[in-house]
Order: C-alpha cells, then structure tokens, then sequence
C-alpha cells in the first residue's frame, strides 16, 4: 500500500488511516494483495483490493520496475481464475488496463454480475 501512497499525487487518497483499515480488513482475510520481488528480493510492483466471494475490488497498483504492476495483474487474473471467481473491478478504465483486456462495461450489468459473484 505504501508503493501505491505516492506522496506528492493531487488528489491522494492513501492515508495512514487507511493503510491501517486495510491492515485491518487483511488481518479478517477480507484485503489481499499481489506482492512483485526482482530477482534479489526487493519489492517493485503490485496491487492489493478486497475479494468478497467471486469478486475482487481492485483498490490500486504500483510499479517501481517496468511491468511490475502488469505482472501482479495478470498474476491475480490466473488466481481469480483457478479459484473459479467471476468479476474484477479495476474502477475505472484507463488505457493502461485496457492495453491488458479490462472492458468497460454498463451499470445494469455490472449489478447484474456483482449480485451473484458476492453471495457466492
């Protein structure tokens, strides 16, 4: 969470308080994220958000090295996959997550999607 706080970002959201909300929501295995090491160990990428049944909400991602943050995506799409999850949130869509196959798609079925995936 501290690599997506960047400091000087207007408008930025990633407050002590809510790093330790997060905290808070990881330690009830609600909050989860996807950590990216270089080859000595040290962290440079990732991405972390809460999953509540078949759905995962994306909260926000990071990259210190190139394509860290799209390999932590695309790690936690396999996941989603192999644990049989339906819908991913990314909150909105930016050309980046689009060059990865995000959509976009309307609000109706977007509810329609999220009923299911929550009460699974």
């Amino acid at each position: 969470m501290r690599g997506c706080a960047v400091q000087n970002r207007p408008g930025g959201w990633i407050t002590e308080s809510f790093i330790e909300a997060y905290v808070e929501l990881h330690d009830l295995r609600w909050a989860h994220s996807v950590e990216v090491l270089d080859d000595s160990g040290t962290l440079v990428g990732g991405l972390y958000g809460v999953r509540i049944g078949r759905f995962f909400a994306g909260e926000s991602m990071f990259h210190l090295a190139r394509d860290a943050s799209k390999v932590a995506l695309m790690h936690l799409v396999r996941e989603m996959q192999s644990r049989s999850m339906e819908l991913l949130d990314v909150q909105w869509l930016t050309p980046h997550l689009a060059t990865l196959g995000a959509v976009s798609i309307p609000r109706e079925d977007y509810l329609g999607r999220l009923a299911p995936a929550v009460t699974a």
